[in-house]
């Protein structure tokens, strides 16, 4: 059969081998690997090795938070459409975003803001206890850290991935100063599509599977 054509499962399951061959030894405790090799396999970029950073509790508070059936709050629709509806509708879980939607399209220009800084000051209230997803607009992760720092409910794992040239840097470096729980990368990567594989590796520990998609 041609390599091309391998079932879907050896497709993955081949590319965690050669993923765990080049990583080497890389001293992250198991369920803090299986986190950052996905991280790995969906960007096929070994930088993540070192640029990731993730708080002593994130990972525990992740897993718990989906456990418990609390919501997870995205700044875009593509990372909501990343992340695996059949794991989360076993756990219970729910995905939010209010990016296109039409109240924030309205305030966010009268205010002289992002519309994704507004939609984080309309989620952030509803997710207290749950799980924050930012793989786009530093902006949504620079006002989910003022809000906590003005004293909102935090939510449970805060994910900042947003990728760019402009304050992306800036707001993942700010988000690793904290104590909140939180899984971020220094630096410009970053992305919806490896913010929702941490959220997709996070679920499959809440099921406790075997590490393979749906």
């Amino acid at each position: 059969m041609p390599a091309w054509r391998l079932p879907p499962g050896e497709i993955e399951a081949e590319s965690f081998r050669r993923i765990e061959a080049e990583a080497g030894k890389h001293g992250f405790a198991p369920e803090v690997w299986l986190v950052v090799r996905r991280m790995i396999h969906t960007t096929a970029d070994f930088d993540y090795l070192t640029q990731t950073r993730i708080h002593p509790r994130a990972v525990a508070a992740g897993v718990a938070a989906l456990r418990r059936g609390r919501p997870v709050a995205t700044d875009t629709r593509m990372l909501a459409a990343g992340i695996s509806t059949g794991r989360l509708r076993r756990l219970g879980v729910e995905v939010r975003c209010l990016m296109d939607a039409p109240d924030v399209a309205a305030e966010a220009p009268r205010r002289g803001l992002t519309r994704a800084a507004v939609a984080m000051e309309r989620l952030l209230p509803a997710v207290a206890g749950g799980i924050v997803a930012i793989g786009n607009a530093p902006t949504a992760l620079w006002r989910l850290l003022e809000l906590l720092d003005q004293g909102a409910p935090p939510p449970a794992l805060i994910v900042g991935l947003p990728v760019g040239f402009v304050n992306a840097a800036e707001a993942k470096e700010a988000l690793s100063r904290t104590d909140y729980p939180h899984i971020t990368a220094l630096g410009r990567k970053g992305g919806s599509a490896v913010a929702a594989s941490v959220v997709n590796a996070l679920a499959i520990l809440a099921l406790e599977e075997g590490g393979h998609d749906d």
